[in-house]
C-alpha cells in the first residue's frame, strides 16, 4: 500500500512539473515578445488581460484552431510526426530534472541528457526534409552541422565536470559545488558553455537554422497551425531546460526558490542576446567552434585531469 501510494505521489509530481512546464513555455514566449518589445522602444503585447497576460493563450487558440491539410509532394507521415517527436523529446528530457525524493531520479542522467540531444539533430534533419521544399532542406543541413560542432565542445564540458563530481548524476554534480562553486572556479568553461548551449538552442547570434534573411524561416517554413506550436513548444521548453542545466551544474544551489531565481536570470540572458546582437557569419560559426572553443575545452580537461590526479594522490 505505501508503495502505490508513493508511487502515485511521483506520478503526481510529474504531471504537475509537465502542467507547470507549458505554462511557463507560455508566459516565456510572453516575455520575449515584450522584453524585444523594450530593446526596441515599444511595448510588446499589452491588449489582452492585464499588461496582455493573456495573449499566450490567445495565440494558441489561433494557432489550434487552424486547418490541418497535407502539402503536395511531402511525405505526410513524417511531416505530421517529427514536430510530435521534438516536443516528446523535450519533454523526455525534462525527466532528469534533479528532484533529490523522486522515484525517477536516475544516476545517469547527465548521458540520458546527452542521448536526447544527439537524437534531436535527427529529427530536425527529417522535419526539413519531409516537407520537401528547398529553404527547408538548407535549414535542416546547417541544423546538423552546428549540432555535431558545438556537441563536441558541450560533451566535454559535460565530461569536465562529472570527472570532478566523480559521478553522472545532475544532483551529486550540484552536491559537489558545496566543496567549490563552479561558476568562481570555472569561468571561462562557464563562458564556454554558454555559447554552446545558444549554438544548441539556434538563437541569436547563431540561428542559422532559421535564418529569416536567407531561408525565409529555415527548417519550419512549411508548417502551420497545431505543428507549428509543437515546435515552437518544444524550442521554448528546451530554453528553461537549459537555463534549468546551468543553474545546477554552474550555481551553488541550496534552496529550490534558489534555483528558479537562477533559472529566469538566465533566461532572461538568452532572451537579451537576441535582443541585442547580430547574427554572425556562417564561416565565424564554425571557426568559433574548431578553432577557438574546443582547443580551450580540451585544454581545461586535460589541465582538471592533471588537477585530479594531483589531489587523489595528495590524499
Amino acid at each position: 500500500m505505501n508503495y502505490l501510494c508513493y508511487l502515485g505521489l511521483n506520478f503526481l509530481s510529474i504531471i504537475i512539473m509537465i502542467l507547470v512546464l507549458l505554462l511557463g513555455v507560455a508566459f516565456l514566449t510572453l516575455l520575449e515578445r515584450k522584453m524585444l518589445g523594450y530593446v526596441q522602444n515599444r511595448k510588446g503585447p499589452n491588449k489582452l488581460g492585464i499588461i496582455g497576460l493573456l495573449q499566450p493563450f490567445s495565440d494558441a487558440i489561433k494557432l489550434y484552431s487552424k486547418e490541418l491539410f497535407v502539402i503536395f509532394k511531402s511525405n505526410k507521415y513524417l511531416y505530421y510526426l517529427c514536430p510530435l517527436m521534438s516536443f516528446m523529446m523535450m519533454m523526455m528530457i525534462w525527466l532528469i530534472f534533479p528532484y533529490v525524493t523522486n522515484l525517477y531520479s536516475m544516476n545517469y542522467s547527465l548521458l540520458v541528457m546527452i542521448l536526447i540531444m544527439s537524437i534531436s539533430g535527427y529529427v530536425l534533419l527529417l522535419m526539413g526534409w519531409s516537407s520537401n521544399s528547398i529553404y527547408s532542406m538548407l535549414g535542416a543541413l546547417r541544423s546538423v552541422s552546428q549540432a555535431l560542432s558545438y556537441e563536441v565542445s558541450f560533451i566535454f564540458i559535460v565530461m569536465i565536470l562529472m570527472l570532478l563530481s566523480e559521478s553522472y548524476s545532475l544532483v551529486d554534480l550540484n552536491k559537489w559545488q558545496i566543496y567549490m562553486n563552479n561558476l568562481v572556479f570555472m569561468f571561462p568553461v562557464f563562458l564556454m558553455f554558454f555559447l554552446s548551449v545558444l549554438a544548441e538552442l539556434n538563437r541569436t547570434p547563431m540561428d542559422f537554422v532559421e535564418g529569416e534573411s536567407e531561408l525565409v524561416s529555415g527548417f519550419n517554413i512549411e508548417y502551420f497551425s497545431g505543428s507549428f506550436a509543437l515546435i515552437f513548444m518544444g524550442e521554448y521548453g528546451m530554453i528553461i531546460f537549459f537555463s534549468m542545466l546551468m543553474s545546477v551544474m554552474f550555481m551553488k544551489i541550496l534552496f529550490i526558490f534558489i534555483m528558479f531565481i537562477y533559472i529566469n536570470i538566465f533566461i532572461v540572458m538568452i532572451i537579451m542576446m537576441r535582443g541585442l546582437l547580430p547574427r554572425m557569419r556562417y564561416d565565424e560559426l564554425m571557426y568559433l567552434c574548431w578553432k577557438i572553443i574546443l582547443p580551450l575545452v580540451l585544454s581545461y580537461f586535460l589541465m582538471f585531469m592533471v588537477f585530479k590526479v594531483l589531489f587523489m594522490m595528495i590524499l
